[in-house]
């Protein structure tokens, strides 16, 4: 089973879903992982309180960029709110493989950035 998912995250870091920029974005946040050098930036456009759509840009290995993918598919549409209630476990679940310490800053290193974009967002926007 575990063959599979492997699969799928090499054709999420293949075929990157969510990939690209935003013209105009409400928030544009952008982070890295120094110890392996990932690098990602997220951009949303923000409806309401909605999510009205997500994407990133990014270089770095399968995981970090396959999990960021599988994420921004996941949450555009959804409200501000679901997006900021992801967990670690949520990203892991997503990915469905074990992950060892190192490659576990690497899977969530989108939902890292995703969150810290969404705090900024709300604390210009009070």
């Amino acid at each position: 089973m575990e063959e599979m998912y492997k699969e799928i995250i090499l054709d999420y870091y293949r075929n990157p879903r969510n990939s690209g920029e935003i013209s105009g974005a409400d928030i544009k946040v952008h982070d890295s992982n120094p110890v392996c050098g990932d690098t990602i930036t997220i951009y949303m456009k923000i409806d309401g309180k909605k999510i009205k759509e997500i994407k990133f840009r990014g270089s770095g290995c399968v995981i970090s960029l396959a999990s960021v993918s599988m994420m921004c598919e996941k949450l555009e549409g959804k409200m501000i709110e679901e997006a900021e209630k992801i967990t670690k476990e949520d990203i892991v679940e997503m990915l469905s493989i074990q992950l060892s310490p190192v490659r576990l800053k690497c899977a969530i290193l989108g939902m890292h950035i995703m969150k810290k974009g969404i705090e900024e967002y709300k604390n210009k926007n009070k």
